[in-house]
This record gives C-alpha cells, sequence and structure tokens, in this order.
C-alpha cells in the first residue's frame, strides 16, 4: 500500500473536476481563514455549525472519493476520541452520595441557579466491577466539542484547499496579500519560497515515513514478546531515522540549489493564467457571497 495514494496529505489532485478548483485562490485564503478564525471564541453552536458546513462542502465538492475518504474517517474519530478523552479527564468524578459542605450552612439559596452538570451518572455494579459516580459539566462538555471541532475544522479546511489548489497558486495569493510588506523592508519573497519548499516536502515526508514502515514489517519483528520497555525504544529508532532522513533529503535539496549559482526568487512567475469563464465568475461570486453571510452570521450567533 502506498501512503501517497492511499493518503493524500497535502496534495494537489490532478485533473479534477471539483467546483472548488476554478475558485479564485486568494478568495480561497479568505474562505481558510474564515474556517481557522471564526470557531476562535465562538460557542457551541457555531463550532459545530462549521463543522456540518464543512462536512456538506466536501461531499459536494465533486472530488475523487477514493482520495479523501480515508483520511476523512480517519480524522472523525480521531477528532471524536480526543473529544471524549477530553470530557473524561475534565469530568467531576467525585461521589455523589457525600455532599462536601452542609446544604444548610448558607442561609440565602438560588432558585433559579442553573445546573452545573448536564449528566449524572450513579454508582453501578455490574458484578465485581463497580462503575461511577460520573458528574459531566458542562465545562467538560463544552471542552470537549471545542477540542474536537477545532482538530477537524483546521485539518481538513487546510486539507480540503490543497487538494484543489497549486501550491503556487497559494504563494502567489499570499504574496498579493503581503505585497504591501515590503515597503517596510520585509523579505516577502522569501518567506513565501520557504513556504513553498515547505509545501514541496509533504510528499516527502510521506514517503520517507512509508519506506521505514515498510523496512520495519520486512524484519517480522514479534512485538508480543517485547516488553513496554522495548517497544518504546523501537519507536524511539524510527522516529529518530524519520527524521534524519527528512533532513538527509532538505541538505541534499539545499545543495542542488546552492549548485545552480544565484537563485532568483519572484513569485510573480505563479500568477495563474487567467481563464475568461462564466462557471468562474459565477464561483467567485458565490463565494463572496457566502463569506460575506458568513462574517454576518458569525457576528450574529457567534456567542451561542
Amino acid at each position: 500500500m502506498k501512503l501517497t495514494n492511499k493518503f493524500p496529505l497535502g496534495q494537489y489532485i490532478e485533473g479534477n473536476k471539483s467546483w472548488l478548483r476554478i475558485i479564485d485562490s486568494r478568495l480561497k485564503l479568505i474562505i481558510l481563514s474564515l474556517f481557522l478564525i471564526t470557531p476562535v471564541w465562538a460557542g457551541t453552536f457555531w463550532r459545530v455549525s462549521v463543522v456540518i458546513f464543512l462536512i456538506i462542502i466536501t461531499f459536494l465538492s465533486l472530488l475523487p472519493v477514493r482520495f479523501w475518504w480515508r483520511s476523512f474517517i480517519f480524522l472523525l474519530l480521531l477528532s471524536l476520541i480526543i473529544g471524549l478523552l477530553s470530557i473524561f479527564a475534565t469530568s467531576n468524578i467525585s461521589t455523589l452520595e457525600i455532599p462536601f459542605r452542609d446544604p444548610k450552612e448558607l442561609e440565602i439559596t438560588l432558585e433559579n441557579a442553573p445546573a452545573w452538570n448536564i449528566l449524572e451518572i450513579p454508582k453501578i455494579k455490574l458484578g465485581f466491577l463497580n462503575l461511577g459516580p460520573y458528574n459531566f459539566s458542562r465545562k467538560a462538555i463544552n471542552l470537549g466539542i471545542k477540542t474536537s471541532t477545532l482538530i477537524f475544522t483546521v485539518v481538513h479546511s487546510v486539507n480540503l484547499i490543497l487538494f484543489t489548489t497549486l501550491k503556487e497558486e497559494l504563494v502567489w495569493a499570499l504574496s498579493w496579500f503581503m505585497n504591501p510588506l515590503k515597503m517596510f523592508g520585509l523579505p516577502v519573497d522569501k518567506l513565501l519560497f520557504q513556504l513553498l519548499l515547505a509545501l514541496r516536502f509533504i510528499p516527502l515526508v510521506q514517503e520517507e515515513f512509508q519506506n521505514i514502515l515498510m523496512s520495519v514489517s520486512v524484519r517480522s519483528i514479534n512485538y508480543r514478546s517485547l516488553g513496554f520497555r522495548k517497544i518504546f525504544k523501537i519507536i524511539i529508532s524510527i522516529t529518530e531515522r524519520l527524521l534524519l532522513n527528512i533532513l538527509l533529503r532538505v541538505e541534499q535539496g539545499a545543495d542542488s540549489l546552492l549548485a545552480k549559482g544565484i537563485l532568483e526568487i519572484n513569485t510573480k512567475r505563479f500568477i495563474p493564467l487567467e481563464e475568461k469563464k462564466t462557471s468562474k465568475t459565477l464561483a467567485d461570486l458565490i463565494s463572496i457571497f457566502f463569506i460575506i453571510l458568513a462574517i454576518c452570521l458569525r457576528k450574529q450567533y457567534g456567542a451561542i
């Protein structure tokens, strides 16, 4: 199994007929910024709505399903697991039977005070196992939703943009937004060239990771006979070898660039060819409309 084909993370899918491909790359960056920024300091309703909207876009994007369904399911399960771990880790696991303070200690009682716990599971005995009691507070539920939705939104939105946009077009769009910073003497072209190299290295990292996994599987290590320490040492050695191989690739790439002599960095050569089509203009107009609508909805319902 080739990871670069089964899990094409951060790779442009050549020849896809998705309507996301024809949207202007500058508008894509704005939409991506909305997905990354609007969930910050937002309420639970907005976070869940962003995730649902992102899933709808994925299924309606007309991208080949065979390219994204594995990474989509893996990311969804990972987000749910991390969200559940956040809920259980921050929940109040103290007993419900023994009060900490005398209920008659306070003379003033709050009649309409909101309940702190959303779900309270009493002590349950199943044979020789004693489960509970558990108190799932509002804070724990909100933290679980926050972590799971943020992980899914950040990773999947970036991956969706990289699926449908050439890396050169993304670099050019960033240079278009960062062009005013050149007046302050910032090396914009150099920074964007480094970003382009980093995006180019994503498939190389996947390839090196696959090669190391294949080399380990060929050795047929019996993990059942190994202890926890030896398995941990194997994981550390695999990680070390992966980093060394990546650094070796970086060094080889730097040597090849230096061997060419003077390297001219010009992001203007990444300007995409303008396709004057009605579908492209319509897609850009619809994107602008949804950007304005998302900003208005975030201002109106973001705190819910």
